[in-house]
């Protein structure tokens, strides 16, 4: 039996008997608005950085544009030219990638955040040891709130998520902020279908 198991044994254990359902997730509304416009507004706040294609870009050769010498690895099947995520044998194998591009699920616009399961990313670490991360998103789909959010059942139908707003950032010492402290030095969100 490993450790994990006898964590959750001994919390077995130890719950009160009954049923103990969820609480129902409230709806907020929020006023309407060009969700577009305001994940724009909130990753900017957050440090983060948006961009279109214009017609006739090429997406790989917009991106590889950004590290023209750089290790760029991919999670996504629009660039099979860049190296797979899941090539590797072991997480810690991603510590040298300069460029992780992935596809987020959705977006958040209320708050600039993305919405990553190990689905999108195949390799957890690749959103954190990657210098530089490289979201696809399709402007459709992106929810009003981070309440509209948790409504989905994208959270219960994955192993791990994680909603990335903008860059890795610290600012516990002496009110400087510093990004990519923990994490990637930047993300970047291409709206593409």
């Amino acid at each position: 039996m490993s450790a994990r198991d006898d964590i959750l044994a001994a919390c077995r254990v130890s719950r009160p008997p009954g049923d103990h359902p969820l609480p129902e997730l409230p709806r907020f509304p929020r006023p309407a608005e060009d969700v577009l416009s305001e994940f724009q507004r909130s990753l900017a706040v957050m440090g983060g950085q948006w961009l279109r294609l214009v017609e006739g870009d090429d997406l790989a050769a917009v991106i590889r544009a950004r590290a023209p010498n750089g290790l760029i690895r991919s999670a996504v099947p629009e660039l099979p030219a860049f190296p797979r995520v899941d090539a590797v044998t072991r997480p810690q194998d991603l510590e040298n990638v300069d460029i992780a591009v992935v596809r987020a699920r959705f977006g958040v616009a209320e708050t600039g955040s993305v919405f990553l399961s190990d689905h999108e990313l195949q390799v957890n670490t690749i959103a954190y040891l990657a210098q530089h991360l490289v979201v696809l998103l399709d402007p459709e789909a992106i929810v009003p709130g981070i309440a509209d959010a948790y409504l989905r059942s994208d959270f219960s139908q994955a192993r791990y998520v994680s909603l990335m707003t903008g860059p890795s950032a610290t600012a516990d010492i002496e009110g400087v902020l510093i990004r990519g402290a923990q994490g990637v030095r930047s993300l970047t969100v291409i709206f593409t279908p």
